[in-house]
């Protein structure tokens, strides 16, 4: 009998599918679960250094979008999308006037594009960022707004009619960092020599700020070895997004082998019971 279930995650850039929920991604879709990946930008303000322009890749678009094709493959997705979006950068930064950037896109602009997807493979389960943006990026916060009004808008008759037929998804999940991997990484952090209040490649993210922005854990999902490897083969895909800065791969890496072995998520719709949940389809029929 074939595997009917479909799940689609809706992230913001090339790289959060596989930093963020990646081993659940994968666990899926070695289960025949069709596990899909909708993209609002192609990570064009991100930083990379001149070695990854290759023969035909000449943006930083165009090599973090070959970097997500390596890393859907690695996961066993069964297609990706991209919205058509352009990165927005931090914050204040240049990037946030760029016409194109998701920062500027109306919500209900970018909710239709995500409704015509929906509409299109018809996901069950339905994951994204959470309502504080993973860290704070514009667009993990944008991405969020406009997969919440999808979501909600996508079974109704009069909602973007242009966008095919109506289908309403089951349930609605945010993927949530738990507040003790943070709490490890603040501490743990100043250790090898690293600000927690400057993080990431581009010294940009204030792990600190993130700690007090506690998010419910309705849903566990314990990952085995296949997964976790996985998501270990695509994160290394996005090359372009793990060297010249911090050594993430590095911390990841140790932080994986602490925290790493299982997923966790807020169930955003229906309600939590009050149950902790170990499978996302848990109470579809």
């Amino acid at each position: 009998m074939t595997d009917e279930r479909t799940l689609l995650f809706v992230g913001a850039h090339p790289d959060d599918e596989s930093f963020g929920p990646g081993a659940t991604l994968a666990h899926y879709a070695r289960q025949g679960v069709r596990v899909y990946v909708a993209c609002a930008t192609k990570g064009e303000a991100g930083t990379i250094d001149p070695q990854f322009f290759m023969s035909g890749l000449v943006t930083t678009g165009d090599v973090r979008w070959g970097e997500m094709k390596c890393a859907a493959k690695a996961l066993g997705l069964s297609g990706i999308f991209h919205l058509g979006y352009r990165d927005s950068g931090m914050a204040g930064t240049a990037d946030n006037k760029h016409p194109d950037a998701l920062y500027n896109a109306p919500v209900e602009e970018v909710a239709g594009r995500i409704v015509q997807i929906i509409r299109q493979i018809k996901p069950q389960v339905i994951l994204t960022h959470d309502p504080h943006g993973d860290y704070g990026h514009p667009d993990h916060i944008a991405t969020h707004k406009a997969t919440v009004a999808a979501f909600y808008a996508a079974g109704e008759m009069k909602a973007y009619p242009e966008a095919g037929t109506p289908f309403r998804p089951s349930k609605l999940y945010y993927n949530v960092f738990p507040r003790r991997f943070l709490k490890f990484a603040v501490r743990f952090l100043p250790l090898i020599g690293q600000n927690p209040k400057k993080f990431g490649r581009n010294k940009d993210i204030d792990l600190t700020a993130l700690v007090s922005e506690v998010m419910p854990i309705n849903a566990v999902i314990k990952l085995d070895q296949p997964a976790i490897r996985a998501k270990n083969t695509a994160s290394a895909c996005h090359q372009s997004q793990l060297t010249g800065g911090p050594p993430r791969r590095g911390i990841f890496s140790f932080f994986q082998k602490l925290f790493g072995r299982r997923d966790t998520f807020t169930l955003a719709f229906p309600s939590a019971d009050g149950k902790r949940e170990t499978d996302l389809f848990q109470g579809i029929s």
